[in-house]
């Protein structure tokens, strides 16, 4: 579970998703001791907090140091930085989540205001659980999966790593969504979802495929 090594902590981007974690971890007596970011004219050019993040400045990039959270909601290219930092990475629970005493949440995975994580839950590293979302007992959740808010994942239900499960979808039991799916707001998945789909509807159907990964 959350292991606080230190109340100091390192934010790695500044968009809206940024802001989210930031006001988790202030909540749970965190300093931010730095916030980094690669698109520091997009986000917040006059905010002398922010410097370059890794991408501008690998060589010099100081991956020891208090944890980071990565806080960059886009699944792609929050994996590509994990791949590119040899840091420590720290996790977010806002305290008005209810999380189950024998799930396993791994590094760098933040879980917001009013979710619920029930028992033998396993998640993964990364992972975005988002505001009132319900992960059912028995849930596997793949690295870096986004679970957007208010979304139902019933009993048994396995998503696999990259996917984004869209705003108040509803996920059965007993189904499993492949890798770096999109499914669709609102959706209902009453059966399995291969690799690489897009899916929409209720139920859901699948509109797209794809041989690869998201592009950024």
């Amino acid at each position: 579970m959350n292991k606080k090594t230190s109340k100091h902590i390192r934010i790695y981007g500044a968009g809206g998703h940024s802001k989210v974690v930031k006001e988790v971890l202030l909540l749970n007596g965190f300093e931010i001791s730095k916030i980094f970011d690669d698109n520091i004219e997009t986000n917040d050019r006059y905010n002398s907090e922010i410097t370059h993040g890794a991408r501008q400045n690998m060589d010099q990039f100081p991956h020891n140091g208090p944890p980071i959270i990565i806080a960059i909601g886009n699944n792609l290219i929050r994996s590509e930085i994990a791949q590119m930092l040899s840091s420590e990475f720290g996790q977010a629970f806002h305290s008005s989540a209810i999380i189950a005493s024998n799930a396993i949440i791994d590094e760098g995975t933040v879980v917001f205001a009013g979710a619920v994580i029930q028992p033998n839950t396993k998640i993964g590293k990364h992972v975005i659980i988002n505001t009132c979302a319900s992960v059912d007992h028995d849930n596997i959740i793949g690295d870096f999966v986004h679970i957007s808010p208010n979304v139902t994942l019933c009993g048994n239900v396995e998503i696999m790593e990259g996917t984004q499960i869209g705003s108040a979808a509803v996920v059965i039991p007993n189904v499993k969504v492949g890798k770096w799916c999109v499914i669709g707001a609102g959706t209902v998945i009453i059966r399995d979802v291969p690799d690489y789909c897009t899916v929409v509807g209720n139920p859901g159907r699948i509109i797209k495929r794809r041989s690869k990964t998201l592009k950024k």
